[in-house]
């Protein structure tokens, strides 16, 4: 199978409305994760480790940002050697409609789909974090003689109502799919676990376009993958699962939807963990970024301040990245963006700071997500008294982690 008969296609365009306010500037693909990262990092990653360089991300909300970082951390592959990651916005061709399902985003930009001639269309999603080579599955599909291949994973039956369901029969054909079912699927060999799709599939491109012109026309369809397109296939058609082959080299496999605020909370604390679940150190399936020019981190102070406190600057079962500065304050379990400073005699415990956010002296933060550029006083609390800070105004999850908004003013904290 040569990649050039394969497209891939990402879906980056949803509002990521539940993780608000973090999506309330950005679309939910750039989201930072991992300090470093932003989520879509780990799609595109997982494309080019697998050796496939050509890539359509399908954008629609607030997407500057994610146009941003694709253009100055992507933007090294060579349209002569017929390799890119193209960004393509609605361009309303067909109506002016924007996207009204994923089925209607493939739909619209289906001009430029065909233009490319792929044998074999991989679309993606761009808002989940995992390690794969898309090449086993492409495989798979192409030995097979299948129209749709679907990547799967079991998932505990609690959290099977967020996904869909597949019901596989002993040679992995699809016999059963529902969308989102309030009561889970269990598997038959594990009634604890159901098995969910992963948002990744391989189609055979002809068909697609056939399927997706008939139901473009359909006035009764909510123009959506899950729910329009594979019943339809599975009646008629090869429709086969892939079960989740990962690349993370762990012992239990690693996927996550971090589609809420708790979930992406826990995500990134699991990264500061002595042996975290996500192997970030990998050399062998690298995860690329967008590395601005900043200097090395910097940690200062060791002495008394005039409170008698003792004064240094530490960071403890952390990540710190570049252009941080902990001057004299106390960082513990905490992911920090680049650019963050720590100032003397502030402590930040179980925490996520985003680039260029500065902590005033004496400041307590406790299990708190802090968006970009946000300067927290001198003196100030977070995390402490959730009441407090509901009252001001931040966000409080249902876990009691407290997340203050984008470039939050100084007059937010003395509320």
């Amino acid at each position: 199978m040569a990649s050039e008969s394969v497209l891939t296609v990402i879906l980056a365009g949803g509002k990521g409305t539940r993780l608000e306010p973090l999506t309330r500037d950005r679309a939910k693909p750039a989201v930072p994760f991992g300090g470093l990262y932003r989520i879509i990092d780990f799609t595109l990653s997982n494309c080019l480790n697998s050796k496939l360089r050509r890539i359509f991300v399908l954008t629609q909300y607030k997407a500057r940002s994610l146009d941003r970082h694709i253009r100055f951390g992507w933007g090294f592959l060579s349209r002569e050697l017929d390799e890119y990651i193209e960004v393509l916005p609605p361009q309303q061709r067909i109506d002016e409609h924007w996207y009204r399902g994923t089925a209607d985003a493939l739909y619209q930009n289906i001009y430029s789909i065909e233009k490319e001639d792929p044998k074999y269309i991989l679309l993606l999603a761009g808002d989940h974090i995992y390690k794969m080579d898309y090449g086993d599955m492409i495989r798979s599909h192409v030995e097979r003689g299948a129209d749709l291949t679907i990547g799967c994973i079991p998932v505990p039956l609690r959290d099977g109502h967020q996904f869909g369901n597949l019901t596989l029969d002993a040679q992995d054909r699809i016999v059963g799919f529902v969308e989102k079912p309030p009561q889970p699927v269990p598997m038959l060999d594990d009634p604890q676990h159901c098995l969910a799709s992963m948002g990744i599939y391989v189609f055979t491109a002809r068909l697609m376009y056939e399927l997706l012109c008939k139901d473009a026309t359909r006035t009764d369809s909510d123009h959506d993958l899950g729910h329009n397109i594979l019943p339809v296939m599975m009646e008629s058609h090869k429709v086969f699962g892939f079960r989740f082959r990962d690349r993370n080299r762990k012992a239990m496999p690693y996927w996550r939807d971090v589609g809420t605020l708790d979930a992406y909370f826990q995500a990134n604390m699991d990264l500061v963990d002595i042996d975290p679940v996500l192997n970030l150190y990998d050399r062998e399936w690298p995860i690329r970024t967008d590395q601005p020019p900043f200097p090395p981190p910097k940690f200062v102070f060791s002495d008394e301040g005039p409170r008698g406190q003792a004064r240094r600057g530490e960071a403890h079962e952390s990540m710190v990245c570049q252009g941080c500065i902990v001057s004299g304050g106390h960082v513990r379990k905490s992911v920090l963006s680049p650019n963050v400073r720590i100032n003397s005699f502030a402590v930040v415990d179980n925490s996520i700071l985003f680039e260029g956010v500065d902590i005033g002296r004496y400041s307590r933060v406790r299990r708190a997500i802090i968006d970009k550029d946000v300067k927290v006083p001198p003196n100030t609390t977070i995390g402490y008294d959730l009441e407090h800070d509901r009252g001001r105004g931040f966000t409080v999850t249902e876990g009691g982690v407290v997340v203050i908004a984008k470039a939050e003013g100084p007059e937010a904290f003395s509320r």
